[in-house]
């Protein structure tokens, strides 16, 4: 390998991964509120602040109040693990995978709650023909596919006279973009994704054809503990004002506070959304103006704007490995390396807790570590 001059000017802030994702700017554990710490969850204290972290969220995402919100267990996929498991089975099940994720709810359709469900699939960098869904189905998604750079484009395909429910991942769309949630019966994410928060914490919105699911199919199935949503018959309220199925992390609650509350002092949503779409804007920018580098989503409209998919000219995984590795041992970039089930290439978060003069200092260096490895 040649020796190739470094760039004088290093990111600040060098975090790209796409999960856990870069903390908020000026993030500082001394910053974090304490008060709830070693108290019960089911303290005053405790439920006083998740149910402050709930409303922040309805705040900062614009739910309406038929949505409700509760946290739980297992970051995004016990949520949305939850989802399938409690409320699948009442119909027939559409299953749609671009992506990693996607395929791993197809894995637990057909395999684990065996429900033989129609699946259409796109290669990594596609999108599914959305055309071709039958909404009389219920129907699994991933909004935005952290492992692929592909999300859906807007909700005009979700039909608004579904008999089936849809069921939207949206772990790294929530917060990023405009979701039209009278078209959402299920949602879930993580705040690790565009809130910069702690993993282990899953997030769960349930529209009210979702909660009328609920309280009117039971499962063939058993259903463990941390799944359970319903008590004799009716909605577990107390889920959806803070009253945690098991013991939540009051340090992960204190941290999404944190997060949030940073969120409201930029505008909110509007404010979250003009990060990320001008950290996306600079990426492309960069991409743009390098023939080695190509974006593995193809068409801008099904483009993410959080887990940006990129593809390097001749590339194999061999590749990537090293080119990730030189930027992280000179301090340039972390964690930039494609999905483990991706094609080879490189994934940068352009989430709205990363800085956009960040991403533009590492224009030089993605050049410099391209050709340390290729001269």
């Amino acid at each position: 390998m040649t020796e190739v001059p470094t760039p004088e000017l290093r990111p600040a802030r060098p975090y790209f991964s796409s999960g856990p994702c870069a903390k908020p700017p000026g993030w500082d554990a001394s910053k974090i509120a304490t008060e709830s710490l070693g108290r019960s969850h089911r303290a005053k204290i405790g439920k006083t602040r998740l149910a402050y972290c709930i409303d922040l969220m309805r705040e900062m995402l614009r739910l309406p109040d038929t949505h409700r919100i509760g946290i739980v267990p297992g970051s995004d996929t016990g949520a949305f693990e939850m989802a399938m498991w409690t409320m699948l089975g009442a119909r027939p099940v559409t299953t749609l995978a671009w992506e990693s994720f996607g395929e791993g709810w197809v894995t637990d359709a057909a395999k684990q709650l065996k429900l033989d469900p129609t699946v259409f699939r796109a290669d990594y960098g596609q999108l599914s023909d959305l055309t071709q869904v039958d909404w009389s189905n219920d129907v699994l998604f991933t909004w935005n596919g952290t492992t692929s750079g592909v999300r859906v484009p807007d909700g005009d395909w979700i039909a608004d006279d579904r008999e089936g429910l849809s069921f939207a991942d949206a772990t790294s769309a929530v917060f990023a973009y405009d979701l039209p949630w009278e078209k959402i019966d299920v949602a879930t994410f993580s705040w690790q994704k565009v809130l910069g928060g702690e993993g282990g914490h899953g997030v769960l919105i349930l529209g009210p054809r979702a909660v009328e699911r609920l309280e009117n199919y039971t499962p063939a199935w058993p259903l463990p503990k941390v799944f359970r949503l319903v008590s004799k018959g009716a909605l577990a309220e107390g889920v959806f004002k803070g009253e945690t199925i098991n013991t939540p992390s009051m340090l992960a609650v204190e941290d999404a506070i944190f997060a949030l509350e940073w969120a409201k002092s930029l505008g909110g949503l509007d404010g979250l959304k003009a990060r990320s779409d001008a950290n996306a804007a600079a990426l492309d920018k960069i991409v743009q103006e390098r023939e080695w580098l190509s974006h593995l989503a193809a068409d801008p409209a099904s483009r993410s704007k959080t887990s940006v998919c990129l593809s390097v000219a001749g590339a194999d995984e061999a590749f990537i490995k090293k080119f990730a590795g030189l930027l992280d041992k000179e301090g340039a970039a972390y964690d930039i390396a494609g999905y483990r089930d991706a094609p080879p290439g490189l994934r940068i978060w352009c989430g709205a807790t990363v800085d956009t003069a960040d991403i533009e200092a590492l224009g030089p260096w993605l050049d410099w570590a391209y050709a340390s490895l290729s001269a």
